[in-house]
């Protein structure tokens, strides 16, 4: 389960777990507009462990759930040239 909230200067998303026992605690995603926090709470360290991630760091972690092993480079294209229209001859 997971829920979505809309602050002023986020957008913050909590993932619950809700396999069987031993849950995991909440994982809290928030997004800004150049960065995004993921936290969870460590019940052995009583305390809140945090990772920022570039959002470029972002776009490669998204494309690198979907590819096998190996060594990747995303290439970004100009926003024209993803919009382009094929031509028709």
């Amino acid at each position: 389960m997971f829920t979505i909230e809309h602050d002023f200067d986020a957008t913050t998303i909590t993932l619950v777990d809700e396999e069987p026992a031993p849950l995991g605690e909440d994982v809290i995603v928030h997004a800004f507009d150049d960065c995004v926090t993921v936290e969870q709470f460590d019940t052995r360290a009583d305390r809140v462990n945090r990772v920022t991630l570039s959002l470029s760091q972002l776009r490669d972690l998204g494309a690198a759930l979907d590819l096998p092993e190996g060594v990747y480079r995303l290439i970004r294209q100009p926003a024209a040239a993803r919009t382009k229209p094929a031509s028709h001859s």
